[in-house]
């Protein structure tokens, strides 16, 4: 007999039908989570403080054409849509109900995104096709390998002088509360299989590595601590493209 995860496995990675099958891929789960009451409380309460540095930083230039790398809970796609940033806007997830749920958020009066069924890891899209790539509160639900691969991918899509936007947690630390507390670190480890390893990660370390790959010269922004560096909002410029020995 099939576990339960095996039944969402249509055209889903194992990662993701494995352990969020449940917040992700079941009808009852989308429906249920995104709700900002919802939503708001598992991020401490800092979800538009999130959402808020995120859209500061995307506005403070055009971007004619956007990705955002998965479906996110809440606001940020009709956020995307009614920007004056933006010019095209393309959307893409591994889950066919995450689209249909994104589809049903896109204001009547709002520009409508591109939407598009593929795998964070290998996006069908070509080499320098985007100004911005933002990734809200993805790479921490990534395994290690399965991280680098869609990091790889969307500095490949990113075109010389275009940036990426990153929202999530922040890098653990001994002084934050919510770090020292056993049981909640134990709690939100099982929930999130993947996050422990992210603390610990260098995620500035990641993206260059996976400039170097795509022959990009990316800087690293100063980035924005929220609720004490809990969390945290970073930004990367793609400075110019080097010679490309691939």
């Amino acid at each position: 007999m099939k576990a339960l995860w095996q039944r969402y496995l249509d055209g889903i990675p194992e990662y993701l039908a494995r352990h969020y099958w449940w917040a992700y891929l079941s009808p009852f789960g989308v429906w249920f989570f995104d709700h900002r009451p919802v939503i708001n409380p598992i991020l401490f309460g800092q979800y538009q403080a999130i959402l808020n540095e995120v859209m500061r930083r995307y506005e403070t230039a055009p971007s004619p054409r956007t990705l955002q790398v998965t479906c996110a809970y809440g606001a940020l796609t009709p956020t995307l849509t009614r920007s004056a940033a933006t010019g095209e806007l393309h959307l893409m997830d591994a889950a066919a109900i995450q689209l249909r749920a994104a589809q049903q958020k896109i204001p009547a009066d709002a520009r409508r995104p591109s939407f598009a069924r593929m795998n964070a890891e290998s996006l069908a899209y070509a080499d320098n096709s985007f100004d911005t790539i933002i990734l809200f509160f993805l790479l921490h639900e990534l395994p290690p390998d399965a991280r680098t691969r869609t990091l790889d991918e969307a500095l490949r899509t990113l075109k010389p002088g275009g940036r990426v936007l990153i929202a999530d947690y922040g890098h653990i630390t001994r002084s934050h509360l919510l770090h020292r507390v056993p049981l909640l670190r134990a709690l939100l480890e099982a929930l999130e299989p993947f996050l422990r390893e992210f603390w610990h990660g260098d995620l500035d370390a990641s993206l260059m590595a996976s400039a170097a790959r795509s022959s990009l010269q990316l800087k690293a922004c100063a980035g924005t601590a929220i609720f004490r560096g809990f969390y945290r909002v970073r930004e990367y410029r793609a400075q110019e493209q080097l010679h490309n020995t691939r």
